[in-house]
């Protein structure tokens, strides 16, 4: 995986204001390698990815964050998680043809964005905004201004081989605030795709805000994984009956199931399928929705 991989928070010494910097190279081209997509769903997946490392950065436990968009168009889903171990993955689904270019919101019709985090302990939270802007930042954008009233704002850039993404945000409990966003905002909006995805942190920075006493935090790194598992993939067979998967076995030899994010490929022969049932009274019922 490539060093490149970074999540860097940002801190600004006299604004009420915090941003987060992130970069991806390995894990971004681990995920494009499993499956073919389409170029304009490349460059999708990795703004993805990227927002997805961004607000998961905001993470105080331990846990998952899923990024999901979902529509009726020729593209049903894109999906992007990040871990508290910034674990990351990401998977589309699509049928037919899809453009060289086209609007984020005309490549998902009628679509919503789900941002859900999921706490390996405690309740699981979810926030939905329709799809009503043109890039995934613009969306991301009106999802913090509807349902967290922070203002926000999402610089996302991807070309198939690099992925880069800046957050800037209002502190939740800042008391000068809406000047000083109202100043770090109009700076912000002058950053370019190619200059997030070919300058350094270090250069990046002063470039937007050379004026302001602003540094980087030590970055993290992030890497593709996923975290599947054989008895995942056999607790998932348990929404059918043992007779139904007994009947596949005799038919098939074997039951198989592959993981939509890796591609990881079990099979479970008759004997498997007798033990599985055999203790699935003992498999805790949250397992099994996993």
């Amino acid at each position: 995986m490539s060093n490149s991989d970074q999540i860097q928070p940002v801190l600004f010494d006299k604004l009420d204001i915090r941003g987060v910097l992130v970069r991806l190279e390995g894990s971004y081209q681990q995920v494009l390698g499993l499956h073919e997509y389409p170029p304009l769903l490349q460059r999708v997946l990795g703004e993805m990815l990227a927002a997805v490392s961004l607000l998961s950065s905001t993470l105080k436990f331990e846990g998952r964050l899923v990024l999901q968009a979902s529509g009726e168009g020729a593209v049903q889903m894109l999906m992007a998680e990040c871990n508290h171990q910034q674990d990351l993955r990401a998977i589309a689904r699509y049928e037919g043809e899809i453009p060289q270019q086209q609007a984020f919101n005309e490549l998902l019709v009628n679509g919503r964005l789900a941002i859900t985090i999921e706490p390996a302990e405690g309740r699981r939270y979810q926030g939905v905004v329709s799809l009503e802007r043109e890039t995934l930042a613009q969306c991301i954008e009106n999802y913090f201004s509807q349902s967290e009233q922070l203002p926000t704002q999402v610089h996302l850039a991807a070309d198939g081989q690099r992925a880069a993404g800046l957050l800037l945000q209002v502190m939740p409990a800042a008391g000068t605030a809406k000047e000083d966003w109202s100043h770090i905002s109009q700076l912000g909006a002058t950053l370019k795709p190619e200059e997030l995805l070919t300058l350094d942190s270090e250069t990046l920075l002063y470039r937007l805000f050379h004026e302001e006493s602003c540094r980087l935090f030590e970055a993290r790194t992030l890497r593709f994984h996923c975290d599947c598992s054989r008895e995942r993939c056999g607790n998932a067979l348990q929404f059918l009956s043992r007779d139904e998967l007994l009947e596949i076995v005799e038919k098939e030899g074997s039951v198989g199931v592959s993981c939509q994010f890796c591609n990881e490929h079990h099979s479970f022969d008759e004997t498997d399928i007798l033990s599985m049932f055999s203790d699935s009274a003992n498999i805790p019922k949250s397992d099994l929705l996993h």
